[in-house]
């Protein structure tokens, strides 16, 4: 992170003595280390105590694993093979022994000559390889070792201190390797520039940089881990709410058009119309985006709430109040559905007040258009011209709005719909397209706990929409375990019956469409059955055409089956989704282009197929498209998982909450921080290393307070070099733009 020159020297060079340059070349393909900065910053990932042995009993299959045990019994064997007929093939087993189990080392052929000598009875050395499994016992086929010899130079220099480091590894490079080659650049830590302010660390008691990077790789007490890991957390944290807080502070310099509606304008004139009032959740949040429209700076605001919190009427009462004050304010959605969906229902709640120039239209009457990529020519043509004059006050679309030939007359207001879709780029590209930067207000229903919220959206306000509108009904969910119980799947059909029969209607979600091409990759992928896990791994996942037909023509015979899915022509889709809505379909067989946004208050139960093949979020998403009306819904989640797998216990999650932001931190949990910072679309390596942004809640708030006072008293950082180049390690070319643009 801290790097200066001693630190930047390629491993190439400061390895070349020591590990060679083929070992500087896995570091940098495999584990993205390529200064020796970077591989100071390569944190242990645990640390074995020299007294106390791995336990052999816990380990897992297939893993590759490092593990300190002593040799309790070695035996050479001869045997005869086809490369060796006449009895002279050798085999040598070795058992290791950790006091809780023990494992079965093999080395063949050649390779056994050097541990038949080295691996005495009595020996203690680390071992690292691949656990399988052979005649029903686990082993590591010619692992590498490491003996651990308590006497000589090299022992004391190679493993100095009580506890051995493990490190992240890979299976082209031992974990001891890689400690090693720490060793070896370990003086340099010295040269280490701090980027924490000397009154921030003094005053919260944090070791100096150097001694941290020391302590964590060569620590000789956990109290040294502990402390070296409290320094380093507060680093990763700092720098990053540092990154965020010049970026919210380079924002509120920019100037933007303030945007007040009128008294008696379109809002007014909305509001009087509406036949219900607005939660207190839903009066909140629009004051705070009101406040925030009205200043001269533009509005950065993320707007998070539970599917069916009302996050629209939210986001289209503030589209209106910039229409009011004379400005245009477009919606942009993530696929063509999701924007005529949007379409439909701001032009129906609207009313005559969406129908501005036309005979009919009320007094304050705006236009509002639809804009997508599948458009006939001259629709299309007529968009674009009431966009440019300014006749159409509210346009909303996919990123079709984005072209070139897009022009506005006055765009005051980017809404973004599920955040999670879009491209960092495609917003900035909207964002460009007003006369000054327009205010933005991104939409998420994926709800994001605090902490993250801080990290991933730290230049953005945060509004949160936690209550259900009035009329809301709960949502029952259940797991359907089909492979160990099957009469729960047929039950599930007889639900889907029974409530077309009550006059409601059902989704049926599958992962896939079905067709040849994917069938084909999931035929070769599906070689090999061994568990009953693997094999509902190994299965293709099921497809909305298959199980559609098998529907129809099985326990939902006789009912109105249709199917709806991405590859569909849009015109097609649409006609689908109409008639489900207006309830001349029963059942929807459909892809995940149902989950967001569609919403027929009239279906009551959805039946996710192989739903341990979506994640925590996803599933809480689609599970929203039910109980939207009067009468309660049911979300049927089946799975041929076994009861004691993790996808089990992911379903079981959901099942037993309702509440998005608990499932977002279980996610979380399961995730990791990997994709914390937008990797996937900066394309870089995770910059957290010791940090977990749900358990880190309170390094991160602080953090954050303290990166706020600092940039706001030196925005440039002009007294702090080492914080300087802190950031321009974290912030490569790629991650300030993601930052930039966010």
């Amino acid at each position: 992170m801290d790097l200066v020159p001693a630190l930047e020297e390629p491993l190439k060079q400061s390895l070349k003595s020591v590990l060679g340059p083929a070992t500087a070349k896995v570091m940098a393909e495999h584990l993205g280390l390529h200064t020796v900065g970077d591989l100071l910053h390569h944190y242990p990932r645990r640390y074995e105590e020299r007294g106390q042995l791995t336990h052999l009993a816990d380990l897992p299959m297939d893993e590759h694993v490092t593990v300190v045990a002593q040799v309790a019994d070695a035996r050479l064997h001869s045997f005869a093979s086809a490369k060796a007929p006449r009895g002279k093939g050798q085999r040598l087993e070795v058992t290791i022994t950790d006091g809780s189990g023990r494992l079965q080392l093999v080395f063949f052929g050649n390779g056994v000559h050097k541990p038949h000598k080295e691996l005495l009875p009595g020996t203690r050395a680390m071992f690292a390889g691949k656990v399988s499994v052979f005649n029903r016992r686990l082993q590591l086929a010619h692992p590498a070792y490491e003996l651990l010899r308590s006497d000589g130079e090299e022992a004391v220099e190679s493993w100095a201190g009580a506890l051995i480091p493990l490190y992240p590894a890979t299976a082209k490079l031992e974990s001891w390797k890689i400690g090693k080659a720490v060793q070896t650049v370990l003086p340099t830590a010295q040269e280490a520039v701090d980027p924490l302010p000397p009154s921030l660390r003094e005053g919260r008691g944090l070791l100096p940089l150097p001694e941290a990077l020391l302590k964590i790789h060569r620590p000789h007490t956990k109290a040294d881990i502990a402390a070296a890991r409290d320094r380093l957390k507060w680093d990763e944290a700092f720098v990053l709410q540092v990154a965020l807080a010049r970026r919210r502070h380079a924002d509120a310099q920019l100037p933007a058009v303030p945007r007040t509606p009128g008294p008696d304008g379109l809002l007014s004139a909305f509001d009087d119309r509406l036949p219900f009032t607005l939660t207190e959740g839903q009066q909140k949040v629009s004051r705070e985006i009101f406040d925030d429209l009205a200043t001269e700076h533009p509005m950065h605001r993320l707007l998070q709430g539970e599917v069916g919190s009302g996050k629209t009427m939210v986001a289209l009462r503030a589209m209106l109040a910039v229409v009011d004050a004379g400005g245009q304010a477009a919606m942009l959605a993530p696929t063509e559905v999701l924007a005529q969906q949007h379409h439909r229902s701001v032009t129906e709640m609207m009313g005559e007040l969406a129908e501005g120039g036309m005979l009919g239209g009320a007094e304050h009457a705006t236009k509002v258009v639809l804009l997508t990529g599948s458009m006939g020519a001259a629709a299309r043509r007529q968009a674009l011209l009431d966009l440019v004059t300014g006749e159409a006050g509210i346009v909303i679309g996919t990123h079709a709005l984005i072209e070139d030939k897009v022009q506005f007359h006055d765009l005051g207001l980017v809404v973004v719909d599920e955040q999670h879709r879009f491209g960092v780029e495609q917003r900035d590209a909207l964002r460009g397209k007003g006369k000054q930067p327009p205010h933005l207000l991104v939409m998420t229903a994926t709800p994001i706990p605090r902490t993250v919220a801080m990290t991933v959206f730290g230049d953005l306000e945060t509004s949160v929409l936690d209550q259900l509108p009035a009329g809301r009904s709960p949502i029952a969910s259940h797991v359907v375990p089909a492979a160990d119980k099957p009469h729960f799947l047929a039950r599930a059909w007889e639900r889907v019956r029974e409530e077309v029969a009550n006059g409601h209607q059902a989704y049926v979600v599958c992962p896939r469409i079905g067709d040849d091409a994917d069938e084909a990759v999931d035929a070769r992928k599906a070689g090999g059955k061994k568990s009953p896990e693997d094999e509902a791994e190994k299965r293709p996942p099921l497809a909305v055409l298959e199980v559609a037909d098998q529907l129809g023509r099985g326990p939902l015979q006789g009912l109105r089956v249709e199917v709806l899915h991405g590859r569909m022509h849009p015109d097609d889709k649409d006609a689908v989704m109409r008639r489900f809505a207006a309830g001349e379909t029963d059942v929807l067989v459909a892809t995940t282009v149902i989950e967001v946004g569609v919403n027929v208050p009239n279906a009551t139960v959805m039946v996710i197929m192989d739903a341990d093949r979506f994640g925590v979020s996803q599933l809480h998403q689609l599970r929203g498209r039910v109980g939207r009306g009067s009468a309660p819904g049911l979300c049927l989640l089946v799975t041929e998982m076994p009861e004691a797998s993790p996808a089990r216990q992911r379903l079981g999650a959901v099942a037993s909450t309702l509440d998005g932001f608990e499932l977002s931190r279980i996610d979380l949990e399961q995730r990791r921080e990997g994709d914390v910072l937008g990797q996937a679309q900066s394309g870089a390596r995770s910059s957290l290393r010791v940090l977990a942004v749900i358990e880190d809640e309170e390094v991160i708030a602080e953090a954050r307070q303290e990166a706020t006072a600092l940039v706001a008293a030196d925005p440039e950082l002009e007294r702090l070099p080492g914080l300087r180049t802190a950031l321009d390690a974290l912030l490569d070319d790629e991650r300030e733009q993601y930052l930039e643009k966010g």
